[in-house]
């Protein structure tokens, strides 16, 4: 795989885990006011040594890695959905309404994300086989349908007690 100057190990495993701490830290200590306000060499010199210290330990660093990673990539599956909410509701708002058409629209808007998700990360067979040919997926769908009528019984008393108040 063709490596460009960004993706250098200097830069992946030193440069930036210290620049995001460094900046998460003094935003903190700016924002939280800890050391008095107007402190900013402090601040800054606080975030400098604890951005230092932490480059210096791996483990931590994979962690935060892998954070940012999963950040990044759960960004933009949320963005792909307001998108598609955003179409099927014609509106620029993010406000859901309770219309049965759009309610349903965006559960299948859902469900078809979560799908491509699953195709695109390659893990579809693993569910599908857990879902549908492992040998425990009897027992899967026997405690789906259960869930899904304690979810329905719940639904409709609650329905029911809000029209006695009513």
């Amino acid at each position: 795989m063709a490596e460009n100057i960004l993706q250098s190990e200097i830069l992946v495993d030193f440069v930036y885990p210290f620049l995001l701490i460094f900046f998460i830290i003094f935003a903190v200590l700016e924002k939280t006011k800890i050391f008095g306000d107007e402190k900013h060499q402090l601040n800054a010199l606080v975030s400098f040594v604890v951005g230092l210290i932490f480059v210096g330990a791996v483990f931590p660093k994979m962690v935060v890695g892998n954070l940012v990673l999963f950040l990044a990539v759960a960004i933009v599956i949320v963005f792909v959905i307001l998108l598609l909410w955003g179409f099927i509701t014609g509106s620029s708002e993010a406000k859901f309404s309770s219309q049965p058409l759009q309610i349903i629209a965006g559960i299948v808007v859902l469900i078809a994300v979560i799908i491509a998700v699953f195709l695109i990360t390659g893990i579809w067979d693993e569910v599908s086989d857990f879902l549908f040919g492992g040998t425990d997926s009897e027992e899967v769908w026997t405690n789906v349908v259960f869930i899904a009528i304690i979810i329905i019984a719940l639904i409709v008393i609650l329905i029911g007690a809000k029209k006695a108040a009513s």
